[in-house]
């Protein structure tokens, strides 16, 4: 079950079915759309996305994904999952803000709560993010909160993505 988890300003619950269109405005918006997973998807795609939330990751428990809410307001998604890539056997953590809360710390009060909960509620020693090197607001963030550069991979697009990971001291 995704629990709720509130920091100073943010509130992460569960998302409810009439977050649908706040969800899929934020990953339409290319300047956020575009970091996540394989990039841009139709709208149609990223409905579908919504809806698996539902039907497969909360339906069976798998791992938590968030509504980010600050001051009642639905500002972004969050979430903290085993990782995809075959080259990563760990947890990461993935978010995305609207433009509108960028700039104010949002990010980092979110990637704070986020790394406490993958460290101190799941009892990982290490918590990961995979950012494309070329995303530099979220790569500073996570220098910020203390996360080192690990391992630099090569994609098939081109592109080259980076481990960035939080050690448990």
């Amino acid at each position: 079950m995704t629990p709720v988890i509130r920091s100073e300003r943010l509130s992460l619950s569960p998302y409810a079915a009439a977050d649908e269109e706040q969800f899929v405005s934020l990953l339409q918006d290319e300047a956020v759309g575009r970091w996540f997973g394989d990039g841009m998807q139709s709208v149609e795609q990223t409905h579908a996305l919504f809806r698996r939330i539902f039907g497969l990751v909360y339906a069976e428990n798998q791992f938590p994904i968030w509504a980010v809410r600050h001051e009642g307001r639905y500002i972004g998604h969050a979430e903290i999952k085993p990782s995809p890539e075959s080259w990563l056997d760990g947890h990461e953590i993935v978010c995305g803000l609207f433009r509108g809360s960028w700039g104010m710390g949002l990010g980092t009060e979110l990637g704070r709560l986020l790394t406490s909960y993958g460290h101190e509620t799941l009892a990982l020693s290490e918590v990961h993010a995979t950012v494309d090197s070329q995303n530099i607001a979220p790569i500073t963030v996570l220098k910020r909160l203390g996360f080192t550069q690990g391992r630099t991979v090569s994609e098939d697009n081109g592109r080259t993505t980076l481990l960035m990971t939080s050690v448990l001291s």
